[in-house]
Parts: structure tokens; sequence; C-alpha cells
């Protein structure tokens, strides 16, 4: 199933084959915007690391340099009497894209909110704390969750809903909080790493021809190990004491009316999601859209049946996460600018055997996804498309996908986390753990090591 950032392939690519249609794009990177982008961007960046420490949440940064950085490349063109046309092409594709992943977004969260409502979350919170689990075994659980169900599911959808289940479990331990939050994001995009539509990067190598739909589950080994190297390590600081819950006091949550269609609704929604894009060829958003459209309809019949306080989606709708909508639209504007500009394309260089070398630059991939997006750097290196064998598409491929979890802010999952455990999960949190997460990086690189090169397996 298809990464909820999907739509950014779209974007990526379009920022290169529009200059078929309108001239080559030129290189203005060694000019005085691209120099001036580029730290624009280093600064912006720092903020968004920094949210914690200046108290400012990230989409504001995120924000200013990813409209800033576009209006400059703009004026840079218009004073050296360029093609103004590219600029609005290239500004056009980006909005767009951004618009799909805007709403595809938006109903996934709306959704969830929905699911919230209807004490979905409550219910599951209470049938795993009435087991008498303990803060480890409930951190294990929901680790195993998001690594099984983010194959299928996508990793951000995926790290919403664990993270919506982890704070439901507990509002107040952050010896608990954090290392589980982290865990729900390092399990959702291993999970994703290794099934052709588990992850952004394995559907861009896959539909790129760079690998059969087979070729990609022989990532598994790699995946899971480097997930459970990470875990293991996690989990000796999560305590291993019981939550309160007297079970004799505590109310026992019961889902609303219509609960159970909700999950089948958001479950097909997803499903609409993938045939948009792989049967129907229209954008994903276009099935989510249509999911949303049958919720609506469906809490029509509610209102009708219950009455007009059982289930209101527009109440679902306001409580959404605006500041990670945010986030994500100066994000990938930034990005889009540093491609216009042709910062990123300068990243196929390092694939010459005379300079790193294949396997250095795919491992180097998967640090460069975690600072900038594991979307524009697997696109940049499909576009370049140096020479390289299925064992190092295969590398690529997982440590772009799994890169992007060392620091909090890398991948869409854990971006989607930090806004639904605002200023619990936030970037200074997850840099006390994050040298877990680069041991579990290195063991998958090793497993994929000893299993292509040295056993020869997935050839």
């Amino acid at each position: 199933m298809i990464k909820l950032l999907m739509a950014l392939l779209v974007s990526s690519v379009s920022l290169f084959a529009s200059s078929a249609s309108t001239g080559t794009i030129p290189d203005i990177t060694m000019t005085w915007v691209g120099f001036a982008c580029l730290f624009i961007f280093v600064i912006g960046y720092y903020f968004v690391a920094a949210e914690e420490k200046y108290e400012i949440d990230k989409a504001k940064p995120a924000l200013f340099i990813g409209t800033f950085m576009f209006m400059l490349v703009a004026i840079y063109y218009s004073l050296n009497h360029m093609d103004m046309g590219l600029v609005h092409t290239q500004a056009q594709h980006l909005i767009l894209e951004i618009a799909e992943i805007f709403f595809f977004l938006f109903v996934a969260m709306t959704y969830i909110e929905s699911l919230i409502h209807m004490s979905v979350f409550d219910a599951l919170k209470y049938k795993l704390i009435s087991k008498g689990m303990t803060y480890r075994k409930l951190f294990w659980v929901t680790g195993f969750l998001a690594f099984f169900i983010s194959p299928i599911a996508d990793n951000l959808t995926t790290a919403l809903i664990l993270s919506t289940v982890l704070i439901t479990i507990e509002k107040k331990r952050l010896d608990f909080l954090v290392p589980g939050a982290i865990n729900i994001v390092v399990s959702a995009n291993a999970g994703g790493a290794w099934s052709p539509f588990g992850d952004i990067t394995t559907l861009m190598a896959w539909t790129a021809g760079k690998g059969a739909f087979t070729d990609f589950l022989f990532l598994f080994p790699a995946s899971i190990l480097g997930y459970l190297a990470t875990a293991i390590i996690l989990s000796r600081f999560v305590p291993n004491e019981v939550p309160e819950f007297d079970v004799t006091t505590e109310v026992k949550p019961v889902m609303a009316e219509g609960a159970k269609v909700v999950m089948f609704l958001g479950v097909f929604t997803i499903f609409c999601a993938v045939m948009s894009h792989q049967v129907l060829h229209l954008p994903a958003m276009w099935g989510m859209m249509f999911g949303l459209s049958l919720l609506k309809i469906y809490s029509y019949g509610l209102k009708r049946k219950y009455g007009v306080d059982h289930f209101n989606i527009f109440h679902s709708m306001a409580k959404i996460e605006n500041n990670t909508l945010m986030f994500f639209f100066g994000i990938l504007a930034a990005v889009g600018a540093l491609y216009f500009i042709g910062w990123l394309a300068l990243a196929a260089v390092v694939y010459d055997p005379s300079v790193l070398g294949p396997t250095w630059s795919n491992i180097g991939v998967g640090f460069l996804s975690a600072i900038v997006d594991n979307v524009p750097v697997m696109s940049a290196v499909l576009k370049a498309s140096p020479e390289m064998g299925l064992d190092q598409w295969m590398l690529v491929t997982l440590t772009a996908g799994v890169g992007g979890s060392m620091i909090s802010f890398g991948s869409a999952a854990g971006v989607g986390v930090m806004g639904k455990l605002h200023g619990i999960y936030t970037f200074g949190a997850h840099m006390k753990y994050a040298w877990t997460i680069v041991i579990g990086y290195f063991v998958s690189i090793a497993v994929w090591y000893l299993q292509y090169q040295v056993l020869g397996i997935g050839h």
C-alpha cells in the first residue's frame, strides 16, 4: 500500500520532467540565490529542530523557508531576465502535489479523530491494560503492531493510529511515552521498507523497474532485525511496571454506535486510495476524498438515527493537527526549491567509484534522508540512475526507507507523531535516544551485506 507521501513522488519527478516541454532548467546552485537558499534552508531546519528550546512551533520556520526560498528564486529569474515561465510551471506543479498531500492527510486525520470521538482507542487501551501488561510489554505490542501494519497501510497512518493508542494509555510518564513514540516511528518505517506498497521509497524503486515485486520482500530480514536491535535497547529504558489500573473501579469504555462501520470505512478508504493510483491512474488522494464522502454520508445517517450530538464529522475535522499540515507544506515547498535550484541533483556525483562508490553512497543516503526527506533523495538517485546491480538498489531502498527514523522530523511518521504527542515527542527528546536508532540502522546494513554480498541471497 502506498505511503501517505506518495504524491510527492509525482512532484519530484515533475520538477524534472516538465523541463522536457518548457526547456532545460538552468543550474543556479553556484549563484547568490543558490547559496542564499541553501543557507536559509539550513537555518530554518535548525529552528525546526530547536522547537523545544525556542518554544516555537515547527510549522512556523518551515512555512517561512518554504515560501521565501521560492520567492527568492523568482526574484533571481526576474533580475536576470530568465524564463519566468519555468518558475510559474514549477510552482504550479509543486502546489498541485502539495495540495494532494494536504487532502490525503486531511482525510486520514479526520478518520483518526472520528475514531477517537467514538471511543475506539479508549476501548483498545482498556483491552490492553486490563490484561495486566506492563509498560514494557505495551511497548513491544505497539511496536510489533506498527511493524506489521505499516506494509499494508502507510507508515504515517500507522504511526498516527498507534501514537494515539500510546497517549490514551499514558499521558504523563515520559519514560514510557518517549521511547514508545520512537519505537512506533522506527517500526513503522522499518515495516514499510520491505514491501513494494509499504514505503514511498520501495514504491519508487519498484515502479522504476529496479527490482521485481518479490525482490523487495528479501529486505524483510534486514528490516526486522534492524528494528529489533533498536527496540531491544530502547525497551531497557521503559519501566517494567504495570500502569495504575483498577478493573473494579475503571469504567469500561463502550464504542459508540457505528464505530465498527467507521473502522471498516477507514480501511476501505485506504483501499480506494491504492486502487485510484494503481488501477485508475488518479491521484491517491482521489480515493481518500471518496472515502471521506462515504464517511460524511454515513455520519448523516447516524445523525438521523441517534441525534445531532452522536457524531458530527465537522467536529472531527476541527480537531485535526493543522500545524502538522502547515509543516508539510513548508518543508515540501523548501525541498521543491532545492530541486529547482539544482542542489539535490549534485548528490549523484558521489556514486562515481572514484568518489565514494555505490555502497558508501547508499549508506549515506540514509543519513541524508533523515536531514532532508527520503522522497526527494530517492527521487534524485533514481533520476540520475547510477550503474548499480540489484543488490545496491535494494540497499538504497532499505537505507532511504529506514534512515528517516534517525531524526524526529526525518520521516512522515516522525512528523505525524510529533504533532500527535506535541510537547512530549520532540526533537530534543528523540535525539537522546537517536544512538539506538543508528545502531539498528547499521545492523540492517550488516544483515544486507551478509545476505547479498556473502551468501548471495536475493540476487
